[in-house]
């Protein structure tokens, strides 16, 4: 049997012994039926804790849809205001419930806030427990729903996206047999079909990260994380990529700062970052990386000194796939997925990445994670030599 159906069994029995009791108050004590009629509304002691004790948010209401009992998880959940329901749609699944005396059950779009978007999305389920009240249990399914709706966009994008460097890699490779008489022509295939094939190679390879990022909780086994080291290693990784574009890569000082979670992730998280300021930065110019702490949060910024993100595509910049610049992204060959990758990771540490960016001036991103207090190491003193 079901929650929703035990509980109304459970409900019957009480509201059995219930209504036995009022009858025999009924026929003894007529100066009794206005404390009656207010009892009727109520459920039995036994039939309450039952509800408390579910872990679904629920809620009771009487003929008219009033809030006879709702739990603490309702409550959370907004279901309730005060004595009534806070969603048309579940007032409306109380009544089929009532009118039919069975069980109904609806998928639901609810709205986190009065006329506001639709974000909650339950699985309601409506039971009567006798001619008028109806118990409602509610199941929050946003975080399901929402994860199988990232999954189906991945699966398009990376279909459409592999589709280009895979087509293109064809298209190569006939020409290549169609010049086979041509030196030249054959140079100058083959260094394109090289370039494809390194750029597919390197969509396969964001792909399987990202993937590998969706899978894990970083904070399941989570460590304190020197950041100091995290940006080290993130500007080492770039200074090939940046000296064969003439730009430095400038790291400020040591600052002791610390978060909690896991390395690499962090590592290769602030590596994108460094990379796409690399890609975009114009010779002879720099990128600077930044630490420092502010109200218990630390900031790691990445700045560069490139042509800017225009103001209307700010927001889009860290979606899957996303490239403003067509032009310039073939120049730089990105994939499109390293923005994304970094806002996965600085999420899934309790934190986000802000971008703030002016055409003409460069860009700076900046990723804020929770602050990690690290305990000082006393290092023993030196015992003195003893005097002989």
């Amino acid at each position: 049997m079901s929650t929703a159906e035990l509980v109304v069994l459970a409900l019957g029995l009480g509201l059995l012994f219930g209504v036995a009791f009022t009858l025999l108050l009924r026929t003894a004590v007529d100066a009794g039926a206005a404390a009656l009629d207010v009892q009727s509304t109520a459920l039995p002691d036994g039939a309450s804790a039952v509800i408390d004790a579910l872990v679904e948010p629920a809620v009771v209401v009487d003929g008219s849809n009033t809030v006879l009992q709702a739990t603490e998880g309702a409550v959370q959940m907004d279901l309730v205001h005060g004595r009534a329901l806070a969603h048309l749609e579940l007032d409306r699944l109380a009544d089929e419930a009532r009118s039919a005396l069975e069980p109904r059950r609806a998928d639901l779009a609810l709205p986190r806030v009065p006329s506001g978007p639709r974000t909650l999305q339950v699985a309601a389920h409506a039971a009567p427990i006798d001619l008028g009240r109806v118990l409602l249990v509610v199941e929050d399914r946003s975080d399901a729903v929402r994860l199988e709706a990232m999954r189906r966009d991945f699966v398009a994008n990376v279909s459409h996206e592999l589709k280009t460097p895979i087509g293109a890699v064809s298209l190569l490779a006939e020409a290549l047999d169609t010049a086979a008489e041509d030196p030249e022509r054959v140079r100058r295939f083959a260094a394109r079909l090289s370039a494809e094939s390194a750029r597919l190679g390197a969509l396969v390879q964001e792909i399987l990260a990202f993937t590998r990022l969706q899978d894990t909780d970083p904070l399941a086994d989570a460590r304190p994380v020197a950041l100091d080291d995290v940006i080290a290693a993130a500007a080492d990784r770039n200074r090939v990529a940046a000296d064969a574009h003439s730009v430095a890569v400038v790291v400020g000082k040591r600052t002791g700062l610390h978060t909690r979670g896991d390395a690499a992730q962090l590592t290769t998280a602030v590596q994108n970052l460094v990379a796409n300021a690399v890609a975009f930065a114009p010779p002879r110019t720099h990128v600077g990386i930044g630490l420092r702490a502010r109200d218990g949060v630390v900031e790691i910024a990445v700045s560069d000194q490139g042509q800017g993100i225009p103001e209307e595509e700010q927001d889009r910049v860290f979606e899957r796939f996303y490239r403003g610049d067509q032009s310039r992204t073939r120049q730089t060959g990105g994939s499109g997925l390293g923005l994304s990758i970094v806002k996965h990771v600085a999420e899934n540490h309790g934190g986000d990445v802000r971008v703030w960016s002016r055409p003409g001036r460069g860009s700076t991103f900046t990723i804020r994670l929770p602050e990690e207090a690290v305990p000082v190491v006393q290092r023993p003193r030196r015992r003195e030599k003893e005097r002989t």
